[in-house]
């Protein structure tokens, strides 16, 4: 294998690797219907980005926060 071509594995692997959630995938893991789901991205409780009208949710921000919530 090539150099280049480690290059390209390792960019697409990382590429794969999920850094946001979607709202809906946040209402999911917690099992509360999305407008719940868009409450609590307004209250500040993690990292949010949005892009146009989307909402994306910081997965490692979203993932302290909820560790620190089953403690």
């Amino acid at each position: 294998m090539t150099t280049d071509n480690i290059t390209e594995r390792t960019l697409s692997d990382e590429a794969n690797e999920k850094r946001t959630y979607t709202v809906a995938e946040l209402a999911t893991i917690l099992q509360i219907g999305r407008s719940k789901a868009y409450d609590l991205c307004s209250q500040n409780l993690f990292r949010i980005i949005k892009i146009g009208r989307a909402v994306r949710i910081s997965k490692a921000s979203f993932d302290e926060w909820f560790e620190n919530q089953t403690k």
